[in-house]
């Protein structure tokens, strides 16, 4: 393979020549403090750190971005941090972090195309920072490398072990059906997280840590190491290092994210029983790369691939357990013969050379095949006259008798109206709760709020599922008979806008229906009568978010941004 030359890098057209410009850039570097010879004739590595003060899950990144920068340096190469914006989960970052992760996509892409950067280090974990990162280096076009944050540490109560949002969830429907005390869950929050690093279930954040990894952005192994191992910091100094020798070999992002490396991505995603959030951003993801991914692929890998983690919340364990249990390699060891083991990833190996000497250190974490933990893929897309262009399902994290299901629907318009009205509404167990206004464009920004709690009255018998619909998100950490992403949404004029309550709903996971129980031509007249709500928002972010937004089946990208195609370079001059 031809290696770059010291001319041939992007930051020579910065840096080199005897023009004004490239003089005043060259001053306003020794005004860094950095010399001559610490830069020049060097690739310039940004490394992109979300992290920030008020998120938690990436609060150590300012130390690992130290490590990044360590291997930047032994490796021959010129580190320089590039701050972006730190989308927190959906914890303090309101309607929704989803509603900003093409916002940092922009940032990112816009990063690193405008400074000169011949490579990038991608430093995230918190749900949709990995998404948003890949999908900004990946319009970008530069080498880049991901560097996952990390699952934390088991939580701990009272020496049970609890698991972040999974176990918040179950807590605090206790505590409504008056089985938990004040006291007992204000223990619960001390120990539900512990450590820096994100959450320790399967959920969106664990999921798309290792898709990254599946797609060949990260060095093997990455994506499974808790936050606070040592062989995280080892792990960040090692991808510092690769990065610089992935510029002189110019492995770019296109060459790696292949149809071959989605697909895999996708049977990585069934196998673990990954979040439904998924299914989302790996649909952007592979637009950008220009891969063609729908809801269909995803249903027909999930017939035929098995779920061998055992995780929470469709299992049992954690990811500190599966990183011990050997971790994804180990769990990819076991797929081998469903992935496409010789195309290139990150470390320059191909993947089947990655998962040399991996190994499965504990069968109940990591089941074998003829052992697995649900013989199909942990999702199922859903179609039917309430979802044209498809709904999905986390069918693992569901109660089993309600696969298949017909009742009743309660409706809320809004989440604002099933706050208030959640438990005065006379629901029963068979009755199908159904949030609208929560989509890409009604949310705005499809925020996680899909799985709607159970009304009080029915807590207090002992229910602790029912079907749920809506065309909001959920948090990977969450479980129930939840349908999701029902497209189109409501607020462009789904069918799900026209349900009434006591309209009968039927949820048929085995043969992948979801529909309202009532004739096309009543239908049709409820629909012929609908109007579109107001605008909202009449200037900044939401209004450019409104404009261009995508539908959850098409991964709500923007739209002028979806498609591949490259832009000019910068005139360095």
């Amino acid at each position: 393979m031809a290696r770059k030359s010291p001319g041939q890098l992007r930051s020579a057209r910065w840096y080199t020549g005897e023009g004004l410009r490239s003089f005043s850039h060259r001053t306003r570097t020794r005004q860094l403090g950095v010399g001559a010879d610490e830069h020049l004739g060097k690739p310039v590595i940004g490394i992109v750190n979300t992290w920030s003060e008020i998120n938690p899950c990436h609060i150590h990144l300012r130390e690992r971005a130290e490590a990044v920068k360590r291997g930047v340096w032994q490796a021959g190469g010129y580190p320089i941090e590039l701050p972006a914006g730190a989308l927190c989960g959906e914890t303090f970052q309101k309607p929704t972090a989803m509603l900003y992760r093409n916002l940092l996509a922009m940032e990112v892409e816009e990063l690193l195309r405008s400074y000169p950067v011949d490579g990038a280090v991608l430093m995230g974990g918190c749900d949709k920072t990995t998404p948003a990162l890949l999908m900004g280096a990946t319009s970008a076009g530069y080498p880049a490398i991901f560097v996952p944050a990390g699952p934390m540490l088991r939580g701990n109560y009272h020496g049970r072990v609890l698991a972040s949002g999974s176990d918040m969830w179950r807590a605090w429907d206790d505590k409504r059906a008056g089985l938990m005390g004040s006291d007992e869950l204000a223990g619960f929050e001390e120990g539900l997280a512990r450590s820096p690093g994100h959450c320790m279930t399967m959920g969106t954040a664990s999921t798309m840590t290792s898709v990254a990894e599946v797609l060949g952005m990260t060095l093997p192994g990455a994506a499974s190491i808790p936050a606070v191992d040592s062989a995280h910091s080892r792990m960040a100094a090692a991808s510092g290092a690769r990065i610089v020798e992935m510029v002189w070999e110019d492995l770019t992002p296109s060459a790696l994210l292949s149809p071959e490396a989605f697909e895999d991505a996708v049977v990585a995603v069934l196998a673990l029983g990954g979040s439904t959030n998924a299914v989302i951003h790996l649909i952007a993801m592979a637009r950008r790369a220009g891969v063609a991914l729908s809801l269909s692929d995803f249903d027909t890998l999930a017939r035929a691939v098995p779920v061998l983690a055992d995780i929470q919340p469709g299992g049992r364990f954690l990811m500190e357990d599966f990183y011990y249990a050997g971790g994804l390699r180990g769990l990819l060891s076991r797929l081998r013969d469903r992935l496409h083991l010789d195309r290139r990833v990150a470390s320059g190996w191909t993947l089947g050379e990655t998962l040399t000497g991996a190994e499965v250190y504990n069968d109940d974490v990591i089941r074998p095949l003829d052992n697995p933990l649900s013989t199909e893929g942990g999702l199922a897309v859903l179609t039917g006259n309430l979802a044209p262009a498809g709904a999905v399902i986390k069918h693992i994290a569901a109660d089993p008798r309600l696969l298949k299901h017909t009742g009743p629907a309660v409706v809320f318009s809004d989440y604002a109206d099933m706050r208030r009205r959640i438990d005065t509404v006379p629901a029963t167990p068979d009755s199908v709760l159904v949030l609208r206004g929560s989509g890409p464009l009604g949310g705005p920004g499809m925020p996680e709020h899909g799985m709607l709690p159970i009304p009080e009255s029915l807590l207090r018998q002992g229910i602790r599922d029912m079907v749920r619909i809506s065309d909001a998100r959920m948090s990977g950490t969450s479980f129930g008979t939840c349908v999701l992403h029902i497209a189109p949404e409501s607020h462009v004029g789904g069918p799900l806008a026209v349900v009434h309550d006591g309209d009968l709903i039927t949820l048929d996971v085995p043969g992948r229906r979801l529909d309202l129980e009532i004739s096309p031509e009543d239908l049709a007249a409820r629909l012929a009568i609908w109007t579109y709500p107001p605008e909202r928002y009449s200037r900044g972010y939401a209004a450019l978010h409104a404009e261009h937004i995508l539908q959850a089946d098409e991964g709500c990208d923007f739209d002028f941004l979806a498609e591949g195609g490259s832009i000019p370079e910068p005139d360095a001059d």
